[in-house]
This record gives structure tokens, sequence and C-alpha cells, in this order.
């Protein structure tokens, strides 16, 4: 007797490897039907900003050629997913159909509607947390609920937990033998044409599985020792750039995890190294369990006393911000190093987040809008977390006070300024002292680098000692408004 198809619905997981979804019915001997749902139709569904659209569209193509090698092809359908999944399920008679879950609430909502229309036609249904290392809600504090910092958060999540190391690829995978028809990739317009702006992209990225075990294996030969520390420095190569590759689920979390852990064991990478690259994916997780327990972080302020906080309409000052035109060298470098890669250092983005909303006092939520388009790793978690720490309005923000000087912070991160000649050319001949601060530079000095201030490279925006002292005031406006007890701690 031949076994019923299953349909496999991938989201963001388009891996073969550690995919349990892909692992349960590979196990059953059953052929698969793979699936891939364009969605910008459902409600409530967030459409995926232009930079991720790019990578996207190389992700699925390299998802095709990895099913390929098995003789299947990947089915590509658009429209409500609460259509098309039962349509395709129904077309191929499946018994079966599985998925990984997915962050956001719409998603949530979304999958469960789905669920109980698929459970209701008599056809099994199979979920997984696959992009995560502990599923939402089941990391606890003392109060029976989600650590509100980090520190406890990855305290908890550590403790009595030993993780099940990640999944081989099926070795071997059956098709089924005449798969609904799909739509081609191409038709859904996902790369840019009329202009073609993604020529940086190309040149900055590989994608798809493949790509990302290359990253980490390189990575752990090259990066990870002095990760600890270099991390910061944004002229150095000492990050792993694997965050778009797990945004689209081409690696798993816990591949990267146990693969440092097998370095550190073999004595390749030092344990301080690999203990803060552990760190910085439990932020990563801190942040997708605050989605969960917070599900329109994107739009508003987890710390409610920054709602009466006064900021400013400046449509010049948010366009100069989004050109790399503040006149801030090491601002305007990661502004340019986005445009021209759809990716930003991490110190960087803090220090360019922060100028948004703290030197500029313009709203958190416009900056995070501009990394929703232009990052090829914009997350619905990751991302307004994020803006929201560095603004003083999420869980375990940076305090009002922190105010980033970028000055100070080139000097220390890239004290030669070899980050801000790579992404800030017209600034490459001035000495490294002066980089950072050019509008400090004697005008022979100016005249030789072929400089001229306001014209070739702008003035600074706001004048920071100025700026720092307008943000603190409108931060002590907002504290002393609040009622008694609703003061947040980064207030």
């Amino acid at each position: 007797m031949i076994a019923a198809p299953s349909l496999l619905w991938f989201r963001d997981d388009l891996r073969l490897a550690d995919n349990p979804a892909l692992d349960a019915l590979a196990g059953t001997g059953a052929p698969i039907a793979p699936l891939y749902v364009l969605d910008e139709d459902s409600p409530h569904i967030r459409p995926l900003g232009g930079a991720a659209r790019w990578w996207l569209a190389q992700s699925l193509r390299a998802l095709q050629s990895e099913l390929a090698h098995h003789g299947i092809p990947l089915i590509l359908r658009r429209g409500p997913a609460t259509r098309v999944v039962p349509e395709v399920a129904s077309a191929l008679g499946a018994a079966t159909v599985a998925f990984n879950d997915r962050a956001g609430e719409a998603e949530g909502k979304l999958d469960r509607a789905i669920t109980a229309r698929l459970a209701a036609e008599e056809r099994r249904v199979l979920r997984f947390c696959a992009h995560l290392l502990h599923p939402p809600g089941s990391v606890l504090g003392g109060s029976g609920r989600m650590p509100r910092t980090f520190s406890a958060f990855h305290r908890a999540a550590l403790r009595g937990r030993d993780l099940a190391p990640p999944l081989a690829a099926p070795k071997r995978l059956k098709g089924v033998a005449r798969p609904p028809a799909g739509e081609m990739l191409e038709s859904w317009e996902l790369e840019p044409e009329k202009p073609d702006w993604a020529g940086g992209l190309r040149a900055a990225w590989q994608v798809g599985e493949a790509a990302a075990r290359e990253r980490l294996a390189a990575f752990i030969d090259d990066g990870l020792k002095g990760y600890a520390t270099g991390r910061d420095r944004p002229d150095l190569d000492h990050v792993s750039r694997l965050s778009p590759h797990l945004r689209f689920g081409e690696i798993s979390p816990r591949q990267i995890l146990f693969a440092v852990r097998h370095a550190v064991d073999a004595g390749a990478v030092p344990a301080a190294d690999a203990d803060k690259l552990e760190a910085e994916l439990y932020w990563r997780e801190f942040s997708h369990h605050l989605l969960a327990e917070e599900p329109d972080i994107a739009r508003r302020n987890i710390q409610p006393s920054l709602d009466a906080f006064p900021w400013r309409e400046c449509p010049g000052e948010l366009k100069a911000w989004r050109r790399g035109l503040t006149g801030y060298p090491l601002v305007d470098a990661g502004i340019r190093q986005l445009w021209q890669t759809g990716w930003m250092h991490n110190r960087v983005r803090m220090v360019v987040a922060s100028f948004l909303a703290k030197h500029l006092l313009i709203d958190w939520r416009a900056g995070e809008d501009w990394f929703w388009d232009t990052l090829v790793d914009a997350d619905a978690a990751n991302n307004p977390a994020s803006w929201q720490w560095v603004a003083g309005s999420g869980l375990d923000a940076a305090p009002y006070f922190r105010i980033f000087n970028p000055v100070t912070q080139g000097e220390k991160f890239d004290p030669e300024g070899a980050y801000v000649r790579t992404y800030v050319p017209e600034l490459k001949r001035l000495p490294a002292k002066l980089i950072h601060q050019p509008w400090t530079a004697p005008q022979d000095t100016l005249a030789a680098a072929g400089i001229r201030l306001g014209h070739t490279y702008p003035r600074p925006l706001v004048d920071h000692a100025a700026a720092r002292d307008r943000a603190l005031r409108a931060f002590e406006h907002v504290r002393r408004a609040a009622p008694a007890g609703a003061q947040s701690a980064s207030l």
C-alpha cells in the first residue's frame, strides 16, 4: 500500500538540516511535497521590507537547489495562507501537514486557524519550534512569568536545561509523483529592477543554507577568537554576520550554539568568546520571547511612561539621518553601510539609533520602520526590541541618561578611522585624530584633504553637548510627569 503524501510548509525555516518538521515527515517514509507561501494578504501580517524581499528571493532559489538534489520541486504559491495551505493540501490529498512555528501574534492566529481547518478536514497537523532554543513561554522566573531583565532571563533559560543536539539533514527524501502546480519565483517581483539598488547586497552576501554553514565555519576559524572584545570594533572582522541567515532560518540557533561549543571543547576557541556569542544568541531569544508577551512592540512603548515623551517632527533631520548626512562620521558610516550592504555593525546600530532618538528626539518608530525596510536581517522581534532598548522604552532598556557620544564612540571603537574611511570616503584623507570630528580640523588640513564643510561633507546637525542636555531635560520632564509607581527602571 502506497503511503498518503505529506505537505511540508516552509516559512522562516528555509533549510533541510535541523528542521524538525521536515525530519518528522522524512521519518515516515511518505512522499513529501514542500510548499512556500508568499502571504502579503492576511490581516496584520507585516509585509517584508525591500532588503528582506531581496534576501528571500535568493534564499528560495537556494532552497529550490537543495531540494532539486532529491528530485523534489518547491511549490511556490502567493496569497493568504488560510486559503492557500488547505487548497494545496486538498489538491495533494495530504494525510499530514507539518510546519515550524513563527514569531508574532498575527502569525500565531493564522497558524491556529489553518490548523483548525486542516483538522476539520481530518488531516494530521504537526507543529514544532525550530527558530528558537526554547519555545516562547517556557522560560519562567520565580514569579511564574518571563523574567523582565535579560540577565535573569538568561539564567532562567540555562537553569536545568540540556538542549538536544541539532538534527542532521535527511539523507534521502521522497517526493510526490505529481505535485500541485506552483508559480514562478520571478513573477513575485521580490528583487528590484528599475532601479536595481541591490548591487551592493549581491556583492556582500552569499545566501542560502550552504552559505550559512560556510559563514559559520569561517567565523569559528577566523573571527570567533577574540569575539568577546573585538565584536565592538566595526573596523575589525570579529562578528559572525549570521543574523540574516538566522532571520530566514537558513541556519538554526541550535546549530550555531553546538558548533561553537564543539570548538571550545576542541581547544580552538577560548570559552570567554564562546560565552559571549551564546549571550548574543540568548539576547535574540529574549527578544522573541518578549514578542510573544508584547505582540505590538513595533508600535507601542513597552514602558508606558514614555508615551508622553515630546518627540520632534523634523522631516529634514530624519531625511539627513536616513541618507547618512548627519555630520557625525560614525553615524553616517553606519547608515551608508546599511545602504550598501543591507546590514550594519551592531555597535554602530546602537550609536545610530541613539542619535536619532536622543540627539534628534525623533520617535524611535521612525527608525524602526527605516531599519525594517533596509536591513536584510530585520525581524519582528529583534528590530523593535532593540530600538526600544536604545530609546529607553523597552524591557531592561538603556537608562535615559545613556546618550552615546558619536565622537568618543568612534575614537574608541574605530581608532584609526578605517570603518569611516570605507563608508564615508570623502573623509578618507583626514588624519585619524580628526576623522571622527572633522569640524574641529584646521582649515588648511581640511583643504589638504579635499573637504569643504557644508559642501563635500555636512556640518553636524546638532551639537552633541546641547543635544544631550535637551534630551535629558525631555526625559526628566517625562519622569516627573509619570504617576507614582509608573516610572520605569529605565527612567
